[in-house]
């Protein structure tokens, strides 16, 4: 099964730069190394988390340190007229 994961991964990541035949007839040595090196620039290029202050604690932790700011306990439906 890794084997043809790794021959999925190399042709579909490839950029049409490889075929199945092609990546499932090389040498073993060096099919690990274009699915590493394939890995690896992709590992690159992918972009950089975003700085989520509130996931990290940065923005509510300031607003828990601020007597002004106060959180809602709970959130209220809106009333339906009659």
């Amino acid at each position: 099964m890794n084997v043809f994961t790794q021959i999925h991964e190399i042709t579909f990541h490839g950029n049409g730069g490889y075929d199945y035949n092609t990546i499932y007839n090389m040498p073993i040595w060096l099919r690990n190394f274009t699915f590493n090196k394939v890995k690896e620039w992709y590992e690159k290029s992918k972009p950089k988390d975003v700085d989520d202050s509130w996931t990290n604690g940065g923005a509510k932790a300031e607003a828990a340190k601020n007597n002004k700011v106060k959180p809602p306990g709970y959130v209220t439906k809106a009333s339906r007229k009659k």
